[in-house]
């Protein structure tokens, strides 16, 4: 039985068997075949390929339209405590990529693509930032004209999540007036997806920048629902949904680690770091926030499921609990010490990767304004 998570508040109790049966078998999948080769391909800066059929027997994204929302965070959750860029893989996949044709796909795209993504027999990404508008996709300058063939579409897109896996990417172009989303097969003449080379967080994320000249896509690669910005937005808000649950396994992965190392350090007349009120101290503070994080993300779950989620909710949970995860493992780290900068701990790493998930999926600041314009009704992003 896997070791049980930070629960001060005893949330744990409150799940359903099958929601406790997959974090059993999410946790005992990370700890025997995740957290024993991530720091290795952290350093080599790599994605972990090997792990893409053992993800796919896990069966998380084949029933991705029947797993019920909290059972998906759950999921997320575990996944991130191994490391953020295997959650990030699969909330590409499934927040992303299936969701956008999900919810806005005709029926044969959705016979056509829906079940070898959800067996990562296909991997897919999705193209909607660009090398200058990041946090003002509406800016975008990707381009999509029409002709007797289809479509022929122009531009570039960048920190591309699974880009250079992907068989098939969701890209975002103008097509006139409107912003329209595509289904693009990646091995159409003109679509080439280069590594981003140079990244100190994220290291084990495939990471692309995706040039289009003038690619050649069929009038059925046209996904019919997606037909402006908000329909993008739509998948982030499932994809930054998935988030406020996993940076809580990296936080608590890091918590508990440190934990141990401070249990057993002798310092001072031989008593152990965790002894000392100033650790202690750290120690509440860390373990209240990580309790913070988990009620806000059950209850989110609890308004996805009746239907009562919006962006605001999404906002401030993406918000705070990116910065609060990345606090804590920022105090893990100075906790260890000298350790905390070897990769001996898992700490570092999570620490790092933080860095990237506070800032995709819309900035902290992006979130501030949307909660901003919420409580005032006044627009401030321009």
């Amino acid at each position: 039985m896997p070791e049980p998570i930070l629960d001060l508040f005893e949330l744990e109790k409150a799940w359903s068997e099958e929601q406790k049966e997959t974090v059993v078998q999410i946790r005992r999948f990370v700890n025997q075949e995740v957290l024993p080769i991530m720091q290795e391909y952290h350093n080599k800066g790599v994605f972990p390929k090997d792990l893409i059929p053992k993800l796919s027997k896990l069966g998380i994204l084949e029933a991705i339209e029947e797993i019920d929302p909290i059972t998906y965070g759950l999921t997320l959750r575990e996944l991130e405590r191994g490391g953020s860029e295997i959650r990030s893989f699969i909330s590409v996949q499934g927040s992303l990529v299936m969701s956008a044709i999900s919810k806005f796909g005709s029926e044969e795209q959705k016979k056509k693509w829906l079940p070898p993504l959800g067996k990562l027999d296909v991997i897919g990404c999705f193209g909607l930032t660009e090398p200058d508008f990041g946090s003002n996709p509406s800016a975008m300058r990707t381009r999509a004209e029409k002709f007797s063939g289809g479509y022929k579409i122009s531009g570039s897109k960048c920190w591309i999540t699974n880009g250079t896996l992907a068989k098939v990417a969701v890209i975002w172009a103008r097509l006139g007036d409107q912003i329209h989303g595509f289904l693009v097969e990646t091995d159409r003449k003109g679509f080439d997806a280069r590594p981003i080379h140079g990244k100190w967080s994220f290291r084990a994320s495939d990471t692309a920048e995706i040039f289009l000249d003038k690619v050649e896509v069929p009038m059925t690669a046209i996904l019919p629902e997606a037909n402006s910005l908000g329909a993008a937005l739509k998948c982030l808000n499932q994809a930054r949904y998935g988030i406020s649950w996993g940076v809580i396994g990296a936080a608590s992965h890091a918590f508990e680690e440190t934990l141990k190392h401070l249990l057993e350090r002798p310092q001072f007349e031989g008593k152990p770091l965790a002894s000392h009120q100033l650790i202690q101290n750290k120690l509440a503070w860390m373990a209240t926030e990580i309790t913070a994080m988990q009620l806000i993300a059950k209850h989110i779950g609890i308004l996805k499921q009746e239907g009562n989620l919006k962006s605001h909710h999404i906002s401030l949970a993406k918000m705070n609990n990116c910065r609060k995860a990345l606090e804590v493992t920022r105090t893990c780290r100075e906790l260890l010490g000298a350790s905390g900068i070897h990769n001996e701990y898992h700490v570092g790493r999570h620490m790092t990767n933080l860095e990237t998930v506070i800032t995709y999926e819309g900035t902290e600041h992006i979130h501030a304004l949307v909660l901003g314009q919420h409580l005032t009704k006044i627009k401030a992003f321009v």
